[in-house]
């Protein structure tokens, strides 16, 4: 998260808002704590009265609503979804409107609003140097894997479960790194597990949902170890769980590109993290993709690599089914 994070902290602890907020991020979980943190300093909200929400689709009444009044109430809370106004591929009117009147009448807006834009992409252009004086302007990036560790450890403490630092890294493998999806499963685990018990590994294996991604890396570790069985039924469970075979065949693809430049980086000493693009949650992983590559010569994981290509080709040209082509591939490499 940016600097600013530090400033909005002390907005809401002195329960003194600023007039203008950017938030934008991969980090919904955390940006979502913060809005609803806002919301309750703000205090009551009456929705068209003192609350307005905004969106591409009617921010062309931005102004409007800033310029009329919020009847009965000192200020309102204009909460403003993916306008779109940051991109700088962006056509709207409203983003050279909205950079000229915050130019000719921030006291306006000071006196009268407080607004919050949530933004996926955010590109540091007119708009955004023009609000940038004015604004808390804060990136909600993923967690570390620090982060995520002390926030688990902090909701399991407040119900009385323990968790063990190694129980959580083998939660973040099994679940991925979304805090909402974490906040969801660690919840399910500490019903699961009742006051003043400890959650096991295995309760995680029980009851967790496991990310897609931690699959790809079972079934490989079964292609690997020559398990056909174990290998057909982690993607028959698949297909019941309802995953699209387009994805599952994208993600094999790029889990078998990650062993293959993971294998490519450990003979010529480069950096595995940096070459698979790992965020610093992520970094766990790279035992993960070395223990993989020995499993597989570079041949192996070049013929698996086109196999995968060329089943995506002849699905797209309605010469094989996806789920025959994939199987057929898992039962010739294993």
């Amino acid at each position: 998260m940016s600097d600013n994070i530090n400033d909005l902290e002390n907005d809401i602890k002195k329960q003194e808002l600023n007039s203008i907020y950017l938030f934008y991020g991969e980090e919904k979980y955390i940006e979502e704590e913060y809005l609803k943190k806002i919301k309750k300093v703000f205090g009551e909200l009456n929705l068209g009265i003192n609350y307005i929400l905004l969106n591409e689709n009617n921010i062309d009444e931005l102004i409007t609503d800033i310029e009329t009044p919020a009847f009965g109430y000192e200020k309102k809370l204009i909460i403003i979804k993916n306008s779109n106004l940051f991109k700088k591929d962006t056509k709207s009117p409203m983003k050279e409107k909205f950079k000229e009147y915050v130019q000719k009448y921030f006291e306006i807006i000071k006196e009268s609003c407080v607004i919050v834009f949530i933004e996926e992409t955010v590109h540091k252009m007119d708009l955004y140097k023009t609000i940038e004086k004015s604004a808390r302007i804060i990136e909600f990036k993923e967690l570390t894997t620090n982060e995520i560790k002390n926030r688990l450890k902090k909701v399991c403490s407040l119900y009385k479960v323990k968790i063990s630092d190694d129980t959580i890294l083998y939660l973040i493998e099994i679940a991925g790194t979304k805090m909402q999806d974490l906040m969801n499963e660690i919840r399910k685990l500490i019903e699961y597990t009742g006051e003043n018990n400890e959650i096991q590994k295995e309760t995680i294996d029980k009851i967790v949902i496991k990310d897609i991604q931690a699959v790809i890396f079972n079934l490989t570790d079964y292609l690997g170890t020559k398990n056909i069985e174990k290998a057909l039924d982690t993607l028959n469970n698949l297909v019941y769980n309802k995953e699209p075979l387009q994805k599952i065949i994208i993600t094999l693809y790029n889990h078998f590109k990650k062993i293959y430049f993971t294998k490519i980086c450990i003979q010529t000493n480069r950096n595995i993290a940096e070459t698979l693009s790992l965020k610093p949650n992520q970094i766990f992983l790279v035992n993960k993709y070395k223990k993989q590559s020995e499993y597989f010569s570079e041949i192996e994981l070049e013929k698996i690599i086109k196999e995968l290509i060329n089943l995506d080709y002849k699905y797209k040209t309605g010469m094989i089914d996806l789920e025959i082509g994939l199987k057929s591939i898992l039962c010739k490499n294993c």
